[in-house]
């Protein structure tokens, strides 16, 4: 799964109508730039490609201050807000996911209703486990990893990753059960879109 797909679809989606330096500028804020490959091509690529496939549609706006030609628009269509959830969805529930993608689902996360937020990380601890289950039940030398040498430091690495990503999932769990954070039904969440204008405190080279 592409991280930037769901990264844009999502900063679309809470402007209402964003055009690209926007989408890049709320990317920068939450530090995307850092994690993922949320650079100025990638986006601006993937608005134009999502708005061929219909998930997003475009419009010209007035021109810019600056006198240059005028920026294109961009709104979420019904297709893409279902992108966006499948997208969101499958992002928290899958164990494998790359961090990229997790840390975007994540940024998104408040969109879904609070049970439905819960069951999707549940999922995603049993796929750990599941995971971690077959990895040491079938990869595990009767004389325990180190009978491999420094290949087994594989092993250890995988079963690490296991065991770090189930507990920092059901703490995450834990603390949406105990009430953290607004989500979907609830009020008004927490938006950290930047306000047109707005300079980037956490841009490349700010």
């Amino acid at each position: 799964m592409s991280a930037i797909r769901l990264l844009v679809l999502g900063a679309v989606k809470q402007h209402g109508r964003a055009h690209g330096y926007q989408v890049l500028g709320d990317l920068e804020y939450w530090g995307a730039h850092e994690w993922s490959h949320a650079k100025p091509g990638s986006v601006y690529h993937a608005l134009k490609q999502m708005a061929k496939q219909g998930l997003l549609v475009a419009s010209e706006s007035a021109p810019s201050t600056a006198g240059g030609p005028p920026r294109v628009e961009y709104a979420i269509t019904d297709a893409g807000r279902e992108e966006y959830l499948r997208l969101l969805r499958e992002a928290l529930s899958t164990y494998d996911q790359h961090m990229d993608v997790l840390s975007a689902a994540i940024g998104f996360i408040v969109d879904l209703p609070r049970a439905e937020a819960v069951e999707l990380l549940r999922a995603r601890v049993r796929g750990l486990d599941a995971w971690r289950t077959s990895v040491t039940e079938y990869y595990t030398p009767e004389g325990g990893p180190g009978q491999l040498g420094h290949i087994g430091e594989i092993m250890r690495l995988w079963v690490h990753s296991a065991d770090s990503g189930r507990e920092w999932t059901l703490g995450l769990i834990e603390r949406i059960e105990g009430g953290a954070y607004v989500f979907a039904g609830e009020g008004e969440p927490f938006v950290g879109v930047l306000a047109e204008g707005r300079e980037n405190p956490y841009a490349n080279g700010a």
